[in-house]
């Protein structure tokens, strides 16, 4: 499979907003399937559906622990095909975000010195 197709697929799976959010609700680290399914208010099998379609695109992985099926994110998948989309797409971007980030984080810094 192209990184062109592959990350078609880590874009489709991103298109879903459940999906999105289940993705944010791993970033706390591993959830167990009925963890993740309680947080909606849409059926298991639906949740279990999702799942699926984040496992197939690479984003989630999934471990057995006795009888619960633990999901959790896959962060460098999802950066390297997000990245890779950015990188083409708006490459001056890159630069951009990553010194409006470190002059930010700098910023924040001294004001809590100033603060302190």
């Amino acid at each position: 499979m192209t990184e062109s197709a592959d990350d078609a697929g880590v874009f489709r799976a991103l298109a879903d907003p459940t999906r999105r959010q289940i993705l944010e609700d791993l970033r706390g680290g591993e959830l167990a399937a009925g963890e993740i399914a309680g947080r909606f208010a849409i059926s298991a099998p639906s949740i279990s559906r999702h799942l699926g379609v984040l496992r197939s695109a690479g984003l989630v992985a999934e471990r057995r622990d006795g009888n619960r099926i633990l999901y959790s994110l896959v962060e460098d998948r999802l950066a390297t095909s997000v990245g890779r989309f950015l990188s083409a797409v708006c490459p001056e971007q890159i630069v951009l975000r990553h010194t409006k980030w470190r002059t930010d984080t700098a910023r924040s810094d001294r004001e809590e010195e100033s603060t302190a």
